[in-house]
């Protein structure tokens, strides 16, 4: 199964694609990346481009389920306002897409890939590189936070190791 991985933001967007080798029968990323918009642009437009980057990875890639975390409270509300238009838009090209919608909460995530629902995020990438084959090197932590929700979901559905 191909899961669509999601880290939501709309300053940065963290998004992996990740599927089980059958032929290791481990999770390998196919493609990942932290999509990033202009600060300078207004929240509408910020909006647009990142729906418009998902449907371009919707189309190439194909993925057969969506892994989204779930926001979490945020102190700053027109940030957390910005995010749950972020959520919406890709929750609603993955129903264009066919692609059933999974929600992890980050301790969910967390637990998942370090057994520990308090990890840190340098726990949570060491363990994203040392699961995962065709892992990157170097990437922000949004992309490595994707890579971890895909795995989550894989694992939720019976799919990672």
């Amino acid at each position: 199964m191909r899961f669509l991985g999601i880290d939501p933001g709309y300053d940065r967007l963290g998004i992996a694609i990740v599927e089980k080798n059958r032929d290791t029968n481990k999770e390998t990323v196919i493609f990942s990346e932290c999509f990033e918009t202009d600060k300078k642009l207004e929240v509408t437009e910020r909006l647009h481009k990142v729906g418009q980057r998902v449907s371009e990875i919707f189309n190439i890639h194909k993925p057969e389920a969506l892994a989204l975390e779930t926001l979490f409270f945020s102190n700053n509300q027109k940030t957390a306002m910005a995010v749950s238009g972020v959520r919406g838009i890709i929750i609603y090209l993955a129903q264009e897409a066919n692609c059933v919608v999974h929600e992890y909460h980050p301790q969910e995530i967390k637990v998942a890939i370090t057994g520990y629902g308090k990890s840190d995020k340098i726990a949570v990438t060491t363990m994203v590189k040392q699961l995962v084959a065709n892992c990157p090197d170097n990437a922000k932590d949004d992309e490595y936070d994707a890579i971890a929700i895909a795995v989550t979901g894989l694992a939720h559905n019976g799919q990672a190791q």
